[in-house]
């Protein structure tokens, strides 16, 4: 069986190319397969994603809640409140971004999808894929798209993990605001190496996403994120009563790496897999809508949809000092994140960290940080061996 494109996996990378190639005006002629990941530990669990963009997006009708405010509290309680400006942050829930694709999917029989698990990628390329049944289908392409996470993480000179989880609550008093968003929340106990802190997504005064995480080297026992969130919601923000709703957790590679956008001839890997994870924050989303957009429109214009790079050379650079000083413990974590939402504008950092600023915009905010910790960490990294990350 032969088509002009393969998706495999059905997250937001797979989804969002899928349905920019199915309602593209001039893109109604390609045949397009997308592979689902069978319902077991392949398939990816539920999990919120958050950017921020001007104005109405792309995929308003599956945000969950969108806020122009955004809260930062250092250790010591001291509060950075900031107006985004045109900006909102927006936070999308999956199964109501995967609900929203279907539907749109749904009109256009342009594209077949597969429920299945892909057991090779061979020349030509051809997809063989074996089914829930245990039946093998083969799918020749012109192009194949894969969005699976890689199996072991390129080698870096620097490596942290984001791990968190997050408690879907409801309280019986209205203690959030329902207007800004906790983007980072301190007043939790600091770990020895790395940083920790709690991010609160308020829905509504009663309802909210209270996420722990940590950055650093491993991840912890799971109880400890349990505790940790109980005792924000206690110590902290004095709510004694409770319900959870729901759970999110998961583990991002935060990584100076380089991440190999092609894997064979026609075949591209897309999203987290192929580096639109942001190294020095752990947000996604945005980067894979430039890079299936971009990837959209070389198809749809008969050019080779090489994945652009998702960040700047630049980006990449700075979030690699950042990532060293981190990990060797020369940066204080709380006290940087803290210092920069005090002095720099929101919306500027905000656009900073999409790669969306100038040079000299970044050397402003590079001004605002500590400069001879991150000079000291600039000079070292060219000396640096790239290594295997031991969760690899």
């Amino acid at each position: 069986m032969r088509c002009d494109v393969v998706i495999i996996g059905a997250g937001a990378a797979g989804l969002s190319l899928a349905e920019r190639l199915c309602t593209a005006p001039a893109g109604h002629g390609l045949s397009i397969r997308l592979i689902d990941a069978p319902a077991g530990p392949l398939r990816p669990k539920d999990r919120t994603w958050c950017f921020w963009e001007q104005g109405a997006g792309r995929y308003d009708d599956a945000v969950t809640a969108s806020w122009n405010r955004m809260r930062v509290r250092g250790p010591g309680g001291h509060l950075v409140d900031a107006s985004t400006g045109a900006l909102r942050y927006k936070m999308i829930r999956s199964p109501d971004f995967e609900d929203v694709i279907e539907r749109r999917l749904a009109k256009h029989d342009a594209l077949v999808r597969t429920e299945g698990t892909v057991e090779s990628i061979e020349g030509g390329p051809r997809v063989v894929v074996r089914t829930p049944d245990g039946r093998h289908e083969s799918w020749s392409a012109r192009w194949v798209f894969d969005s699976r996470p890689l199996g072991s993480l390129p080698r870096a000179r620097t490596t942290l993990l984001q791990h968190f989880r997050g408690w879907f609550v409801r309280t019986d008093q209205a203690v959030f605001d329902p207007y800004s968003v906790e983007l980072m929340d301190f007043r939790t106990p600091q770990p020895e190496n790395g940083l920790a802190f709690t991010y609160v997504l308020p829905t509504s005064a009663r309802t909210a996403l209270v996420e722990y995480t940590q950055f650093s080297a491993s991840v912890l026992p799971a109880d400890s994120y349990d505790r940790a969130l109980r005792a924000y919601l206690h110590d902290v923000l004095a709510v004694r009563d409770f319900r959870i709703d729901a759970r999110e957790e998961g583990v991002i590679p935060m990584t100076d790496a380089r991440f190999a956008r092609q894997s064979g001839q026609g075949v591209f890997r897309i999203g987290a897999a192929g580096g639109a994870t942001r190294p020095s924050t752990g947000y996604t989303f945005a980067a894979i809508q430039r890079q299936t957009a971009a990837i959209c429109d070389a198809l749809l214009k008969g050019r080779t949809p090489v994945p652009p790079a998702p960040h700047s050379r630049r980006s990449m650079a700075m979030d690699a000092v950042v990532l060293h000083g981190l990990a060797r413990g020369r940066i204080d974590g709380a006290a940087f994140f803290t210092q920069l939402f005090s002095r720099v504008p929101a919306p500027r950092l905000l656009r900073f960290l999409d790669g969306d600023t100038t040079l000299c915009e970044d050397l402003s905010i590079g001004l605002n940080s500590p400069i001879l910790s991150l000079l000291r960490s600039a000079a070292e990294l060219p000396a640096l061996p790239l290594q295997p990350h031991p969760a690899s």
